[in-house]
């Protein structure tokens, strides 16, 4: 007997992990002050993109010292623009737990080929970040987008440490509290949390981070693009919103239109609250079903924003092709759409769950998980 379909559809399929949802008020019209057709280095662009460097440090709550810069090609860019800028002074700890670490790894390995350990964890599971070699640079991901795992917290970084600390934040910024006195760079894209528009990086530094960029040269050439320096001294202009390339300035009025919303809705406690609540819910819907789980297997590693889940029934014999045609059942149905296991990570199902989507979503999308799961069993 065919499982009956449920009689209420979320009001937003998109379940995406990035790029993620459009924040709920979202409209077209929200972007008609943006200055197009105008130089970026005119004063109006210019204000713009220091409005936005200025309101992500007050939401974020990053010290004052900190210089905030907008860079090009999203996170990858900002990341590696601190990889090839800072590294190699001392030997690297690489930390992987997920494949955008695992990414970094290579980076450092194949191409800078600078002195590095490599710590990995399996999909589902963490580093001991107690173990690392602080001494050395730390290159890391605080949230595992592709793994639903995340850092419990920054506590086990040493604040006296002699390396510098480099996270990958794009999946937690805007959905986790972050220690900055532990991070001396921080990167994210908009597209993630707070659902803007791609192809923009933010590249957070601290003061030791601009000590070593005035302090060290890297053997290896620099392409203009990754050049925070000049003359032995910091770009100061590149935190001030004077950009290295030209930004989409229809892009950078839309973080403005989704940092106003984050405003709106209690600044970064409110957001963190939003993410907390979709979790929440999908975690009540996994304790009331037997087939499935979630892929973190230590519930303080679970992530708040990308949720990865895994199908548990022993009457599955092919695993991947399940989920495959779950995600593509759901889809059809236009009631989650983009919700497939990312391509290196175990079968599954990854539901996104930032800030940007409602919480009545996710719970009138969880009887349709449950309704495919069914169809597709019973197939």
């Amino acid at each position: 007997m065919a499982t009956q379909q449920p009689a209420t559809r979320p009001a937003n399929p998109r379940f995406s992990s990035g790029p993620c949802a459009k924040p709920p008020t979202f409209e077209l019209s929200k972007l008609a002050d943006a200055p197009l057709g105008r130089s970026h280095r005119a004063a109006e662009g210019k204000a713009k993109l220091l409005a936005a460097i200025e309101r992500t440090r007050e939401i974020l709550g990053i010290p004052a010292d900190y210089r905030i810069g907008i860079v090009p090609a999203s996170d990858t860019g900002a990341f590696e623009m601190a990889m090839w800028s800072m590294l190699g002074e001392r030997p690297a700890e690489m930390v992987a737990w997920e494949s955008f670490g695992a990414g970094w790894v290579t980076d450092v390995a194949k191409q800078l080929k600078i002195e590095h350990t490599v710590h990995t964890a399996d999909y589902g599971k963490i580093v001991d970040m107690a173990a690392l070699n602080y001494d050395n640079d730390v290159c890391f991901t605080w949230n595992g987008t592709t793994s639903g795992v995340r850092m419990r917290s920054g506590d086990v970084i040493p604040a006296d440490r002699a390396g510098l600390t480099l996270c990958d934040a794009t999946s937690a910024a805007f959905a986790v509290d972050l220690p900055w006195d532990k991070l001396d760079v921080t990167t994210y894209s908009w597209q993630k949390v707070l659902g803007g528009e791609a192809a923009h990086g933010m590249l957070i530094l601290s003061p030791r981070a601009v000590g070593r960029l005035e302090s060290y040269t890297p053997p290896w050439p620099l392409p203009k693009i990754f050049r925070l320096t000049k003359g032995g001294k910091l770009i100061e202009g590149i935190f001030r919103g004077e950009t290295i390339n030209t930004p989409s300035m229809l892009c950078v009025e839309d973080y403005l239109v989704a940092l106003d919303w984050a405003d709106s809705v209690g600044g970064l406690q409110g957001l963190m609250a939003r993410a907390d609540a979709n979790t929440t819910a999908i975690a009540e819907f996994v304790d009331a079903h037997d087939w499935i789980d979630f892929l973190a297997s230590d519930p303080a590693t679970r992530s708040n924003t990308s949720v990865c889940l895994k199908f548990t029934d022993t009457r599955i014999t092919d695993g991947a092709a399940f989920a495959k045609a779950v995600a593509k059942r759901l889809a059809d149905e236009g009631v989650a759409l983009d919700v497939g296991a990312y391509r290196d990570a175990p079968p599954g199902l990854r539901i996104w769950c930032g800030a940007t989507v409602e919480t009545s979503d996710i719970k009138a999308m969880l009887p349709w998980l449950a309704w495919a799961f069914e169809t597709e069993l019973n197939a």
